[in-house]
């Protein structure tokens, strides 16, 4: 018997996080990329008692978020916990954050411009500016929106009293002991004083003379890596899952996104800008500029804990060239344009190409033409 499908009743999809957002009444700033953290606009914020922006980009692909945060000058936050991981690198100011469990002693540690480090799940925390005269900004990359929509129950998510014990026990060198490297660039460690001039490790996997360090923060599943490549280079194009939220720490130059066939989308960065590379889409870093180029990743993929399926980086596979079943573009590969586009860029700022020993096509010369344009 035919089956008459315009009488059946169609039920209604919902988004919770999404709801959520709704509910917050702060900017949210969608799209590919921010041009600027430092600047984005941001307002009163009733949950935090501080000001704040939502940052959705397209590439989080509905697994992670980010968020700006503003503490006015000598003003606390409202304190939180959460069922959500939170990974935060201070964007300006200085101040502190106290850390505890109900009834339990509290931990405090104080950060500066360019700290990296990580709330444990469920904890109680709470942040100070400890400048009078200026606010501080922080962004802060959460779990939260998976973990809205699996349980849609905000009682649950602000209001569960679990202790994660294994993460953190109120231990008092928690944020002040030494981190421990593992294979010679992965840091497990649960606070980094300063993210911008951290000594990183060779990485030359990636192409271009870079370096890079990887870590592992508070026990998460969200993992974290800083890399650094020279002046006149660019990395190889790679992809992986998504959620990679990159945060240019130092340097000028621009990222190409593409998938598949479909055109390249050509996103420009400076200091402070953020771009979110989508879902298994290649992307590729280029540095224009006149210093190396710096930047934090904060993402899903640890090292300690597989969660695998979209929530994995695909650490291993952004490695192996995609011959050899990988995600990796070598530069023996790629299309020669991309590299004529990256010399003509260089052409602008008079500055010379350093990829003669990674790609026999480079002239190395700002002020010879590129081929294409013959």
């Amino acid at each position: 018997m035919a089956v008459d499908f315009s009488k059946l009743d169609v039920l209604e999809s919902s988004n919770f996080y999404e709801e959520y957002l709704k509910g917050e009444g702060l900017p949210i700033t969608r799209g590919f990329a921010v041009d600027d953290l430092r600047t984005t606009e941001t307002k009163p914020w009733a949950r935090k008692g501080a000001n704040g922006a939502y940052i959705v980009l397209e590439g989080t692909g509905g697994t992670n978020d980010a968020y700006v945060l503003e503490i006015p000058p000598g003003k606390s936050t409202t304190p939180q916990h959460h069922m959500f991981e939170e990974m935060i690198y201070v964007l300006d100011g200085n101040g502190a954050t106290t850390v505890w469990y109900e009834e339990g002693k509290k931990l405090s540690f104080e950060w500066g411009k360019a700290s990296l480090f990580a709330i444990p799940l469920n904890a109680h925390y709470q942040h100070h500016n400890g400048a009078g005269n200026r606010p501080a900004r922080l962004l802060s990359v959460t779990d939260a929106p998976i973990v809205m929509n699996l349980f849609h129950d905000n009682d649950f998510i602000f209001n569960c009293d679990h202790k994660f014990l294994d993460r953190f026990s109120g231990e008092e060198d928690y944020f002040s002991r030494e981190g421990k490297l593992h294979q010679k660039r992965v840091l497990q460690t649960n606070f980094v004083a300063d993210a911008d001039n951290l000594q990183l490790h060779e990485w030359r996997e990636r192409g271009a003379g870079g370096r890079n360090i990887m870590f592992e923060l508070a026990d998460q599943t969200m993992a974290a890596h800083i890399s650094e490549f020279p002046v006149g280079t660019y990395k190889k194009a790679h992809r992986h899952g998504p959620g990679a939220h990159v945060i240019i720490l130092g340097g000028e130059g621009f990222s190409m996104l593409w998938q598949g066939d479909e055109e390249k989308r050509k996103v420009p960065w400076q200091t402070g800008s953020m771009v979110v590379p989508p879902d298994r889409w290649f992307h590729e870093h280029f540095n224009v500029g006149s210093e190396p180029a710096r930047y934090l990743a904060l993402r899903w993929g640890s090292q300690k804990w597989k969660s695998g399926g979209v929530f994995s980086s695909d650490a291993q596979l952004a490695d192996v060239s995609v011959k050899q079943g990988g995600y990796q573009i070598e530069y023996e590969d790629e299309d020669p344009s991309i590299h004529q586009m990256f010399e003509a860029e260089l052409a602008r700022t008079n500055t010379p190409c350093r990829m003669k020993s990674f790609i026999p096509w480079c002239t190395g010369d700002p002020n010879l033409k590129p081929s294409f344009m013959d």
